[in-house]
């Protein structure tokens, strides 16, 4: 009977090890069927999501192609000079120095051709800098775009056509003034054209990473292809390029692996015991490095602010002098990581580490507290001074990386631990005096005063008391005015902000920008606009100028709340104007452009303020509407100096006067200034000679005293 018991104990066994050897097994091979289903659904879905990229990349390509060739034709087709010029004899001539002469080796176009207004004559027709015959050269197709783009008003007419060379890009537009004022002669048409060669294709190859791109007449077998048609729609041919298949690519590589999967699974419960082994070792390891970061920077390697504050917390020697800490923050860091990239970012903060804990003996730690903010922490007799020279030195030459020039400055705040300072009082005091440097600009040092603790609460008091001022109305409105160059009649009132406290008189280049910083000047200037109509309703023979932030243009809401308030007080948005900076135009462009159109469709006119004293462009001018520009006080006092002012004067109003914009001159305060402005062309004069800031009741006695004359 036992031996019956134990041969079924054995047969139990060994129906166990059969039963999990069978188990593993099929374990195996389910795993192993799915490993294979998802490298196969991997491999296919790899080549077709890269395939649909890749015909999206070819289809923009030919956009992108399309695109520059229609924008160089309007950018021409559009031109006043160019209008002119075609209707004149001398057309042929100018069409050439202006577009024949370019097509021997400008790389926006190979051909230009300008058909007269009965939309057969020929006026001029050069391809590579040589004359030649369109309607021989493209067919009766020509012709039949020609008379599509000459109507005025309408985008260039693109179309891909045949030639004897292959494939070639034509884009007409009718040659037409920047504005149309009434009903227009018959045009004259200009196109350009740009063959599809080898150079065009290379380049949409390297732009649009599709390698091996090559012009086909039909598709090729085992090519991906992006038709070209024409437009009519009918294909003309086809832009081919292997297929990169990058899944079935991968697979070749990890094929190896998928087979070494099956002999690691029969090696798998060999492994178990070694993995357990490892994984006690691996968890010392862990708990020692998990120590290391929590007080060191992953990037750096420094120390990092728990790490700083923890060195600072130690006792100091008896023996030791006090030690000083240096808050090192660079300069166009920022800049660097938006023109490089975040990888050589992460190379230039290792190269400063380096050089930053090795810059002096009495560095004793260092390290980084943000993205690119360091401290350093030195013990030893070294001056202020002598540490901050030793820190701005490391920075004087650029630095190279992979083969790149990356220059960055550095600013630092310092402060000396005294024995009642706490670390983070410490820390506390290094950023304040580090805030400072920075403010006072690139490449300086300041070490801790008490002093800038007493200057941050004025401040903060100033804040509390600007905004009392706002909400009580004590923030006053006073009016400049704006007289006719010709006449000298007063045609409009520039409103400025006046704020008279209790303690003086507070400028406005105070208040302002301590109200943009502060996260008041949208209500600031919510009670200017209001106080200026209020005022302005009773003078309604006169525009009304006032100063908009750009903060409050890039307000979302600021559109909405000034046509709310004009319609609220009853006031007609064509008497106000809204003078705003170039900065505006750099901060936040979309969104000021959408105010901007948004007020300009119920009436309200813009102008640019202080032209001349910084960076805007001509293309700014244009694209964001200016009604009026507003030359800078600056052009107008460089009228008394022995230089060239006055010629720089007369270029700036000859520009506006080009672009049809009225000019405003302010800071007029003589005679002579008043004469070579009125001269050059300026149609509004500001300034102490015409008037100083008045009070609302002054600007009425003025009023009345003019009517009354």
């Amino acid at each position: 009977m036992s031996s019956k018991l134990a041969g079924r104990h054995v047969r139990a066994q060994t129906f166990s090890i059969i039963a999990t050897t069978v188990c593993f097994l099929v374990v195996a091979l389910v795993l192993t069927g799915l490993m294979s289903h998802v490298v196969v659904t991997m491999t296919r879905s790899a080549n077709e999501i890269d395939d649909a990229r890749a015909n999206r990349a070819a289809r923009a390509a030919i956009a992108a192609f399309v695109s520059r060739l229609s924008a160089t034709t309007r950018d021409n087709a559009v031109w006043d000079d160019a209008y002119s010029a075609t209707s004149s004899a001398t057309a042929a001539d100018w069409a050439y120095e202006n577009w024949g002469k370019t097509t021997e080796d400008y790389p926006l176009y190979d051909g230009a051709i300008v058909i007269g207004p009965n939309g057969s004559s020929i006026i001029s027709a050069y391809v590579k800098g040589k004359p030649f015959q369109p309607g021989a050269f493209f067919g009766e197709a020509f012709y039949r775009q020609i008379d599509a783009a000459a109507d005025p008003g309408q985008a260039p007419i693109i179309n891909f056509i045949r030639t004897e060379n292959g494939l070639a890009l034509i884009a007409s537009q009718a040659i037409q003034p920047f504005t149309i004022e009434g009903e227009l002669p018959k045009l004259s048409v200009l196109t350009f054209y740009k063959e599809f060669t080898s150079e065009v294709l290379d380049t949409l190859s390297n732009e649009h990473e599709l390698e091996g791109l090559r012009l086909a007449a039909t598709p090729e077998p085992g090519l991906l292809d992006t038709p070209i048609t024409d437009m009519r729609g009918q294909v003309i041919g086809h832009l081919v390029w292997p297929s990169k298949a990058p899944g079935s690519a991968v697979f070749h590589q990890v094929y190896p692996y998928v087979a070494a999967a099956s002999i690691i699974l029969v090696l798998f419960l060999a492994g178990v015991l070694l993995v357990g082994a490892s994984e006690a070792r691996r968890l010392r390891q862990l708990a020692q490095t998990a120590r290391f970061e929590a007080n060191h920077d992953s990037l750096s390697g420094l120390l990092n602010r728990h790490g700083l504050l923890s060195l600072l917390e130690e006792p100091e020697g008896s023996d030791s002098s006090p030690p000083r800490l240096h808050l090192v923050d660079l300069d166009g860091f920022k800049a660097v990581n938006d023109a490089w990239g975040h990888a050589v970012g992460d190379d230039l903060i290792r190269m400063v580490s380096t050089a930053l804990i090795s810059c002096h003996p009495e560095v004793v730690a260092a390290a980084r507290l943000g993205g690119d903010e360091f401290a350093l922490v030195q013990v030893g007799s070294a001056s202020g001074e002598e540490m901050e020279r030793t820190i701005l030195a490391l920075f004087a030459e650029p630095f190279k990386i992979d083969g790149r020039t990356i220059e960055v400055g550095a600013s630092i705040g310092t402060t000396v631990r005294t024995t009642d300072v706490s670390p983070l009082e410490l820390l506390r005091r290094a950023d304040m005096a580090l805030y400072r440097a920075k403010a006072n600009g690139r490449g300086q040092a300041v070490e801790y005063d008490f002093e800038l603790d007493r200057e941050r609460q004025r401040v903060a008091e100033l804040e509390g008391q600007l905004k009392g001022a706002i909400n009580d109305g004590a923030i006053e409105a006073v009016f400049q005015p704006l007289v006719s160059a010709s006449t000298g009649a007063v045609t409009g009132l520039e409103a400025l902000a006046r704020w008279r406290s209790s303690t003086g008189n507070i400028s406005p280049e105070i208040f302002i920008p301590l109200a943009e910083r502060c996260g008041l000047i949208d209500a600031l200037g919510a009670h200017m606009l209001k106080t200026s109509i209020e005022h302005a309703r009773n003078w309604p023979d006169l525009a009304l100028s006032v100063n908009v932030s750009p903060i409050q243009l890039c307000n979302p809401e600021f559109a909405a709340e000034v046509i709310s308030l004009l319609q609220e007080l009853d006031f007609d948005p064509h008497r106000l104007t809204l003078e705003i900076t170039e900065g505006v135009l750099i901060t936040n462009p979309d969104q000021a452009r959408r105010s901007i159109d948004q007020l300009k469709r119920v009436g309200i006119k813009f102008a640019l303020d202080d032209f001349g004293c910084g960076y805007a462009s001509i293309g700014a001018l244009r694209q964001f509407g200016f009604d009026r520009m507003k030359i800078d006080r600056s052009l107008v006092s460089a009228l008394d100096e022995a230089t060239n002012g006055a010629d720089v004067l007369r270029a700036t109003i000859s520009l506006a006067t080009a672009l049809q914009i009225p000019v405003t001159a302010e800071g007029i305060e003589n005679s002579r200034q008043a004469a070579i402005l009125r001269d050059a062309g300026c149609d509004q004069l500001q300034g102490y000679l015409i008037g100083k800031p008045m009070s609302a009741r002054d600007i009425s006695s003025r009023l009345q005293e003019e009517a009354a004359a």
